[in-house]
């Protein structure tokens, strides 16, 4: 291939595998984003292998699982000398690469890690306070930003996140260098709370009604049903109202983000020809959200709802894609820095992990990986391969075990079904290998050791001062 694509990569906040409808949500309506996948692939089993914000954007960056990276939960201000980027390794091989909206979310701030520039939502709020002086910020409304509660945004359209990060990514299209191919990062906040979609969005599905939350068979409510616990708590009973509301926000927001999407697939199409077909689309979310699903709100849990997560990809025709496919293979964030170099005809470094899905997409499945390794500090290590899911819980060692193909929900947990000991035991034991080089003692090689100290960051990922 003698020209390098160029690329654009759309990146929702904690946004649900199954929130597409595409992926055969009874609702929401997210058609730009589906043309995606009718028109490229749809990998319908991927993951996030540390479902939240700081490492999730570090196996992005990196194409490293986090193990590797260092940080294996929620831990903010932690520094990072990192291993060649995704940006950093395009930028070397003549790309101009930009990233745009919601951040990196690593430490410093402001720190690019191979971008050539960044707009961040800082940047958004500093604006808003120009345009909106009274709006008291993005949470003016009081629905904080790890709340159930919703309330329809209260100023004009153009004002909201979603419109101010497409008009950022418009500008960059108009004004980049048309010497070279771009890599561009466009990151929403959204579906990520304050759950503040503009009224209509709200509206449409306070009208539509909100399908009712996956309880298993295997969890109980919380005490005095949440009562009490504050908007944030992770622990919820939603119901009712509550239910309905928190939903509609949520959905609200993806649907919102999807019509804003067109203003970004009309400006590509607005470019010269040969470089609107030679654009690449990915389309991905850092991880999910519970969504009341089984008494929880948040992400962090190994469960579909907060570690599933949408991934599509469309390419041109020369790459030799079958458009419409659905790939049911184990994939993950740390595959898209190898995925994309690939397509560009650039060497992967040998610090990456995941693994490219060029040849997966053009149909060589033979070689692909088993199964995917999930955590989360300080909670639990799981494995799944799409089909079946084990999950091991590190403080006190108990276990979960769910047939996804016949409970996509994960409503019917079969750890004590002794018809399924024998896979139970299998997957015990790719844990016990998966862990044994671990420094948290997880194992001793035989068997699982629970209550072990779990940090949200590994000690190598620590930046030593400098002598």
């Amino acid at each position: 291939m003698d020209k390098q694509p160029n690329f654009l990569v759309i990146m929702t906040e904690q946004h649900r595998g199954d929130c597409l409808a595409i992926d055969g949500h009874p609702v929401l309506q997210t058609p730009n984003i589906d043309s995606i996948a009718y028109s490229g692939v749809r990998f319908s089993r991927a993951y996030s292998s540390c479902p939240t914000c700081i490492a999730a954007r570090r196996s992005f960056l990196s194409g490293q699982f986090p193990a590797t990276h260092g940080i294996v939960g929620y831990q903010d201000n932690v520094d990072w000398d990192a291993p060649p980027t995704l940006p950093e390794v395009l930028g070397k091989n003549g790309y101009h690469t930009n990233w745009v909206g919601r951040s990196i979310h690593q430490y410093p701030k402001r720190k690019r890690f191979g971008f050539d520039n960044m707009i961040l939502l800082e940047d958004y709020d500093e604006w808003l306070e120009i345009n909106q002086p009274e709006s008291n910020g993005r949470h003016g409304t009081g629905c904080t930003h790890n709340d159930y509660t919703a309330h329809p945004w209260p100023f004009d359209e153009h004002l909201h996140p979603t419109n101010w990060t497409v008009s950022k990514t418009l500008e960059f299209l108009k004004k980049r260098d048309p010497s070279c191919p771009f890599f561009l990062v466009t990151s929403f906040i959204a579906a990520h709370p304050p759950l503040t979609p503009p009224a209509f969005y709200l509206e449409r599905y306070l009208r539509t009604g909100v399908p009712e939350p996956y309880i298993g068979d295997w969890e109980t409510p919380p005490k005095n049903n949440g009562i009490g616990l504050g908007a944030h708590a992770h622990t919820v009973h939603l119901t009712g109202e509550n239910l309905l509301s928190a939903r509609a926000g949520y959905y609200g927001l993806i649907n919102h983000v999807d019509d804003q999407l067109k203003r970004i697939f009309n400006g590509i199409i607005g470019m010269d020809v040969e470089t609107a077909k030679n654009t690449i689309v990915v389309f991905i979310s850092d991880h999910g959200e519970m969504l009341g699903d089984h008494y929880r709100w948040h992400k962090m849990v190994p469960y579909e709802g907060s570690a599933r997560i949408p991934f599509l990809i469309k390419a041109p025709e020369q790459f030799g894609i079958k458009t419409k496919q659905v790939i049911d293979k184990p994939v993950c964030l740390e595959d898209i820095m190898p995925t994309l170099l690939d397509m560009a005809g650039v060497d992967i470094p040998d610090t990456v992990e995941g693994a490219s899905l060029l040849p997966i997409m053009r149909g060589d499945t033979e070689s692909w990986r088993s199964y995917l390794h999930i955590e989360h500090s300080p909670i639990h290590h799981c494995l799944t391969d799409g089909r079946e899911k084990y999950i091991w819980f590190v403080a006190d060692g108990r276990e979960q075990f769910f047939d996804l193909a016949q409970d996509p929900t994960e409503c019917h947990d079969l750890i004590n079904d002794s018809k399924a000991s024998e896979r139970i035991s299998r997957w015990r034991n790719f844990l016990i290998q998966e862990l044994k080089n671990r420094p948290e003692g997880f194992t001793d090689g035989k068997k699982l050791i629970s209550g072990r100290p779990y940090p949200a960051v590994l000690p190598h990922a620590l930046k030593q001062p400098s002598k």
